[in-house]
């Protein structure tokens, strides 16, 4: 026994280039999924899932959906590798149902993930939701922001604004998103996408008014690119590394200016997901991103190639014909670090 911890004192210690002792790291991750149609296949009246059930054209099944739900949880489960994902945005679910039978897949039940959720106004019944691991995210509160359009209406979707205390004590503001599509009138959606820009730029100002030192976090589908008008002059989110009036950084310039996307958009891709960062998340110290960067998961499974090698995200189905595929989708992600 004394030989042994004589041998523990003789053991090499290994000190940073200052002569001080190595400090521990601690880690989360931030992802955001577009899950495309994440229906149960029970027959909702308050929702528009007829195109998801048993009897509809495309036989939307109690084995397709299970499949779809532990596919999601391989995906949440491969991004961090050993540590699952601390906080995780999703769109297009249809409701609590499908987030419970989610959060309990055996791939992620480690994560004891809770979540918050609220119906929205979507005619086809899909929602935004935040789920977080209670270990690393402390839940304070959680509500869905109406949005008002110019016409005097409000909005399908709102903006899901979820805060939450770190293990550091520090207060977390996320935003979770998912804008009007590009299909349809053109020049409709792209103002309709302004003007949720608009409201949520009113939102951040005003925390940030509150408080200089803020820590922001917006994710989502914005359904535009980090250089269209909606995030690149009316949100104002700059590359990293830049300063704006805004104070916010866009995590996905980075890969965008690459040529990666999140979604195949007219064989072009195109990087529609999101990951936006209040300038206070980007230093040294404290919690800040790793890298500077956000990052756009994708792996050979989450594919389809085509008959020419173009490669696509495989998306559950083509038409009514079952492709077997995750979503249309591919997820973002980034990671807070920080000395403790």
């Amino acid at each position: 026994m004394t030989r042994f911890f004589l041998f523990l004192l003789l053991l090499p210690v290994f000190r940073t280039a200052d002569g001080s002792l190595p400090r521990a790291t601690e880690s989360l991750t931030f992802l955001f999924y577009n899950v495309e149609n994440l229906y149960d296949t029970a027959d909702d009246p308050n929702s528009g899932d007829n195109e998801f059930l048993p009897r509809s054209a495309k036989q939307w099944d109690q084995k397709k959906y299970s499949r779809k739900i532990a596919d999601i949880a391989r995906v949440l489960a491969e991004v961090s590798g050993k540590n699952l994902p601390d906080v995780i945005g999703l769109c297009e679910v249809e409701n609590r149902r499908v987030l419970d039978d989610l959060v309990r897949s055996p791939k992620i039940t480690s994560g004891k993930y809770k979540y918050i959720h609220y119906n929205d106004r979507d005619s086809r019944g899909i929602d935004m939701a935040l789920l977080y691991k209670p270990t690393s995210f402390h839940l304070i509160s959680g509500n869905l922001i109406r949005v008002k359009n110019s016409k005097g209406g409000i909005f399908a979707r709102g903006i899901l604004y979820v805060t939450g205390r770190l293990t550091s004590g520090e207060i977390l503001h996320v935003f979770v998103n998912h804008w009007p599509a590009r299909t349809g009138d053109r020049v409709e959606r792209e103002n309709s996408r302004k003007e949720i820009a608009a409201e949520l730029r009113r939102q951040t100002n005003d925390i940030r008014n509150r408080d200089k030192k803020a820590l922001i976090v917006i994710m989502g589908d914005m359904n535009d690119e980090p250089g269209d008008v909606s995030l690149k002059n009316v949100l104002e989110a700059g590359p990293p590394g830049s300063s704006s009036r805004s104070g916010l950084v866009n995590l996905m310039i980075p890969s965008w200016q690459k040529g990666e996307g999140t979604v195949k958009f007219e064989k072009d891709w195109k990087m529609l997901d999101n990951l936006i960062v209040s300038e206070t998340l980007t230093g040294k110290s404290g919690y800040h991103v790793e890298g500077n960067k956000g990052f756009v998961f994708r792996a050979p499974w989450m594919e389809y190639r085509s008959g020419n090698g173009q490669v696509s995200p495989k998306r559950t189905y083509s038409g009514n014909t079952y492709s077997g595929g995750v979503s249309d989708h591919f997820p973002v992600y980034f990671r807070l670090v920080r000395q403790i």
